[in-house]
Parts: structure tokens; C-alpha cells; sequence
């Protein structure tokens, strides 16, 4: 198991102190880059940051929480009136989930996006990431076309993004998968835990995930934690953020889950448009 300090942080858009800080937590895949087509509408509020693990990287649960406190720490002491949003899709929803417990004064909201929290649950998944371990990784490229249905509703996704998709899967190996997927079997967090979360949460679950039993798993964080609003969009798959019509900006203005902008802000971009 490695301790390093492997965690990247990608910066999609320009630094901009001014602006409240929204920080990725990836899916399995963990590039970061598959953030990319909603960042464009993001940017007009926030300052956007994106977790990267390496592919090769094994840390534990423990190890993933740590840094990211460190750096939640770092920047809440270097800009104390900051906001600082935490995005968690999939794994990296169980991630943040994580980081939230642990740094609970560090951040002032947390945005899940069909949290893989529930797959301990599953059977039949669970004992289908065991055999991955055995995989060969040249089997590695079929295996992720071949799950594409799953993880996506292919036809609201866009061949651009798909192909993302496809590159992002392919460029983990099968050992660093099982790893991943081991770390979700161990997740667990209990409703006294989530009771204590006690910002704003916007839960996002899709309703045709074929993965995952997301509405479901995310009405668990609905009836426990004390400011948690659900979002259901029907017909996405789990991959959800990738579709051409999420727009999370969309989603989280009609929740009224956008930060309030600096007066300067709000002006500038009134004589903008």
C-alpha cells in the first residue's frame, strides 16, 4: 500500500481567489477530466479544482482523506472567508462523503452525484470486482467497453464525451480497478455519521442508473442528514455529468445552491450580457 502524496489537483479554469472554490472528486477512473463539459457554466461562479489520482495508485481510504484535509486546511487558513464546495461523483462521492466527516469546519457545502456508498450491497458486483483482480490488462480495453452500458446512458451522451469515457476506463489498470473497488466493499459510514453532517447537501440521483440503486441510496442521505435536498433526473444513466442535457449549474441554481457572487462580480456580469 503506498503513502506517497500521489493526489494531483488539475485546474480546468484560471485561478480566480475572488470566486468560491469547487473541488472534484473524481469517479473510479479517477482522471479528473471528466468534469470537462460542465465546467464552462461552472466557471461563471466558481473557482474550479479537480482531484487526480495516478493509475497506479492503492491508497487507503485513511491516506485519500488526509490529503485532501491538508489541503482544505491549507486554503481555508490562506483565505479564511472563501466558500469551499465539495463535488462527489460516484467513488469520489464516497470520497468526499469521507473528507466531509473529517473536516467538517473546512467546507461550507458538499454536492453528491449518484454516491457509489451502496456497493456493498450489491451481490453480485461485489463478487464481480473480485474476479477483476485476475484480469489480465489486456483484456482491460473490452471489459470497459463492454460495462459501457452500465455506467452510461449511451445515447445522451455525445461521441466526444464518450470516447472521454472509453479513455478514461482504459487507462486504469485491472489491479488499481480491484484496489478501487475493495475500498468501496470497505466503505461504510453510519447514520449517526451522516447525521452529523450538518451543511447544505444537494444529493443527486439518477433515475435509470443500471450500476447502482442510486435514488434509493441517496434517499438514505435525504432521511439522515439534517439540510440535504435530493435532485432525481429521470432518465440519466450513473455517468450522469457527461450527458448533454445535465447542466449541474442549471441543477444547482434551481436549488438555489449557487454561492452569492461579490457585488463586482454580479455587476460585471450584468454589463456582460
Amino acid at each position: 500500500m503506498n503513502h506517497k502524496h500521489h493526489l494531483h489537483v488539475l485546474s480546468p479554469t484560471p485561478e480566480n481567489q475572488h470566486y468560491p472554490l469547487l473541488i472534484y472528486f473524481p469517479g473510479m477512473d479517477s482522471t479528473g477530466e471528466l468534469l470537462t463539459s460542465q465546467v464552462p457554466d461552472l466557471r461563471k461562479v466558481f473557482d474550479v479544482r479537480c482531484l487526480q489520482l495516478p493509475p497506479s495508485d492503492r491508497s487507503d481510504w485513511q491516506t485519500l482523506v488526509d490529503e485532501v484535509v491538508g489541503l482544505l486546511e491549507k486554503e481555508k487558513r490562506s483565505h479564511p472567508m472563501r466558500p469551499i464546495y465539495l463535488l462527489g461523483e460516484s467513488f469520489g462521492g464516497c470520497w468526499a462523503v469521507k473528507v466531509a466527516l473529517a473536516a467538517s469546519g473546512w467546507f461550507d457545502r458538499l454536492i453528491l452525484c449518484n454516491p457509489a456508498s451502496s456497493f456493498r450491497e450489491q451481490t453480485l458486483m461485489a463478487w464481480g470486482s473480485c474476479l477483476l483482480a485476475w484480469m489480465p490488462n489486456f483484456l482491460q480495453p473490452v471489459s470497459a467497453i463492454a460495462l459501457l452500458p452500465f455506467l452510461a446512458s449511451l445515447h445522451r451522451i455525445s461521441p466526444d464525451n464518450r470516447q472521454k469515457l472509453i479513455r478514461a476506463m482504459q487507462s486504469v489498470p485491472a489491479e488499481t480497478t480491484s484496489w478501487r473497488l475493495s475500498l468501496l466493499r470497505d466503505f461504510d459510514v453510519t447514520l449517526e455519521q451522516l447525521r452529523s453532517l450538518r451543511q447544505p447537501i444537494l444529493a443527486i440521483a439518477s433515475g435509470s442508473d443500471r450500476l447502482l440503486p442510486s435514488v434509493q441510496e441517496v434517499q438514505r442521505y435525504i432521511d439522515n442528514c439534517p439540510n440535504a435536498e435530493m435532485v432525481v433526473l429521470p432518465k440519466s444513466g450513473h455517468a450522469c455529468l457527461l450527458e448533454t442535457e445535465t447542466n449541474l449549474y442549471k441543477i444547482m441554481k434551481a436549488h438555489k445552491f449557487l454561492p452569492r457572487m461579490p457585488v463586482r462580480e454580479q455587476l460585471s456580469q450584468r454589463q456582460a450580457s
